[in-house]
């Protein structure tokens, strides 16, 4: 495994150690985000920095690094990488309010948060994922009022993930007041008469950084897009079920529950955008310096 950095330091993973006072670890006060890396070019990294800042400040932290400071880490991460140069990677940053000197709720004065980042291998997506799909199933969402925030604090996920993993699903859908929002660990979209929806940001859902790669490249290629509420009906009556995120793309839902999405294969519009993407991802690796 390549150096970790921690707290303006780049150290070996053996010693990377954190306070056990440190609030992320306490409360689960802190935020993170994922940034895939194809080649060794960071996938839309300035957006992904944009969303960091935007959960910094929606739990009242500054950011710790600007930028360009964050663009320096990535790099040396990368360049220490063991791992061969042609392999995917992942890049996880966790920002947490740092180590205060007693537990107590309210938020600690004179303390420094606690800065890491890190890179793993990216997984590359199994040849049966494009052949026959995903199965998903419908839960309630039983995750907090400020999901536009990208926490630390993923038990709420934890325990949805694992119901999905344990009913043989890769996701969980999520449903609030009778509109599907979400994956536990991801966006949603649905197709319907050839036209591509997911439901609009707001408190309830993130905003993905591959949701919005994947519009884009949808109307770039023609394909009508809309942000519009997806009631539960509408999600079961579907053409096409599609799950995005960062490390695990666009994912085709072929079964919900156990009854078959539109044909039980991934779809037309599905093999159309997961083929710009792969382009993308391509031309990205194409880009490395």
């Amino acid at each position: 495994m390549s150096e970790i950095f921690l707290n303006g330091h780049f150290v070996a993973p053996e010693q990377a150690m954190v306070s056990v006072m440190d609030r992320g670890f306490l409360f689960g006060d802190g935020i993170y985000e994922v940034i895939p890396v194809y080649g060794d070019t960071p996938r839309r990294e300035a957006e992904h920095l944009r969303r960091l800042e935007n959960s910094l400040r929606g739990i009242r932290l500054q950011p710790p690094l600007t930028g360009t400071q964050w663009s320096s880490v990535f790099r040396q991460l990368l360049e220490s990488a063991s791992e061969s140069a042609d392999a995917d990677q992942s890049i996880y940053v966790q920002v947490t309010r740092g180590a205060a000197p007693a537990r107590d709720h309210r938020f600690p004065t004179n303390v420094e948060p606690t800065v890491l980042a890190m890179i793993k291998p990216l997984k590359p997506r199994a040849a049966s994922v494009a052949e026959h799909g995903v199965d998903a199933v419908l839960r309630d969402d039983i995750r907090w009022g400020r999901c536009d925030i990208k926490s630390v604090a993923l038990l709420a996920a934890v325990l949805l993930r694992q119901d999905a993993h344990e009913s043989a699903a890769e996701e969980a859908i999520l449903v609030r007041d009778g509109l599907a929002l979400e994956g536990s660990t991801s966006n949603l979209f649905i197709v319907r008469d050839g036209v591509l929806m997911t439901p609009p940001t707001s408190r309830f859902l993130l905003a993905g950084v591959t949701r919005a790669l994947t519009m884009e490249l949808a109307q770039q290629s023609g394909i009508e897009c809309q942000q519009c509420d997806i009631s539960v009906d509408a999600l079961l009556s579907a053409d096409e079920i599609w799950v995005t995120s960062s490390t695990r793309e666009i994912m085709p839902v072929t079964r919900l529950d156990e009854a078959a999405v539109g044909e039980g294969l991934p779809g037309p519009l599905w093999r159309r955008v997961d083929a710009l993407h792969q382009d993308y991802k391509s031309q990205l690796r194409e880009s490395r310096v």
